[in-house]
C-alpha cells in the first residue's frame, strides 16, 4: 500500500522489508557491545530465510487476497507460526531447545500450513485449518502436562489465541466473499 505523506510517496513495502533487514542486523549489533549475543552464521542464515519467508507470505497475501480480513488473518498465522517456530527453535518451550518433546510444536505449524494448501487457501479452509492448529496447540499442552513434562499453560493460551484470532479473520473473509 502506497500513500502520499507531505509529497512523497510512501513505500510501505520498502519500510517492512527495511523493518525485516534491521531485525537481522540487531543480533550482529548486539554481539558488538556483549558476550551475551553469541550467534554463529547458520543463526543469522535461519533467522534470515525466517524472515525472508514470512515476508514473502505477506506479500503474496497482500497481492492476492481479496479482503482486509483475509490479509489480517494471514498476517496473524504468520505471526503465530513466526514467534512459535522462533521461540521453540531458540530456547525451547519444553525444557530446552533440543528436547524431542518440542517436536510437537513444529507439528503445530505444521497442520496450519497443511490445512492451508489442502484448503487451496480458500478463506473458510483457512479458518478450518488455523483452528486445526489451535486444537494442535491444546493437544500438545495436555500430552506435555499427561506426561509430566512442565506446564506450558500460559504460552499455550497465547498461541491458542493468535490461531484462533487468525481463524476467526478469516471466517469474517469468506463470509465477506460471499456477500452475507
Amino acid at each position: 500500500m502506497d500513500t502520499v505523506e507531505n509529497g512523497n510517496r510512501l513505500n510501505w513495502r520498502m519500510i517492512a522489508w527495511g523493518i525485516a533487514g534491521l531485525l537481522l542486523l540487531l543480533p550482529l549489533v548486539a554481539m558488538q557491545f556483549t558476550n551475551q549475543v553469541a550467534w554463529e552464521l547458520g543463526d543469522f542464515v535461519i533467522f534470515g530465510t525466517m524472515l525472508g519467508t514470512a515476508g514473502l507470505v505477506l506479500e503474496v497475501a497482500y497481492r492476492k487476497a481479496g479482503t482486509s480480513a483475509y490479509r489480517a488473518g494471514v498476517g496473524l498465522a504468520v505471526l503465530a507460526a513466526f514467534l512459535l517456530f522462533w521461540i521453540n527453535g531458540a530456547v525451547g518451550i519444553i525444557g530446552s531447545d533440543d528436547n524431542p518433546a518440542n517436536q510437537m510444536f513444529t507439528g503445530v505449524i505444521a497442520v496450519a500450513v497443511v490445512g492451508a494448501f489442502l484448503s487451496r487457501f480458500k478463506p473458510m479452509g483457512m479458518a478450518v485449518a488455523m483452528a486445526a492448529a489451535a486444537g494442535a496447540q491444546v493437544l500438545a499442552f495436555v500430552i506435555a502436562l499427561a506426561l509430566g513434562w512442565g506446564f506450558i499453560g500460559p504460552i499455550t493460551l497465547v498461541f491458542t489465541a493468535l490461531w484462533l484470532g487468525s481463524a476467526q479473520l478469516f471466517r469474517r473473509a469468506a463470509k465477506e466473499s460471499s456477500g452475507d
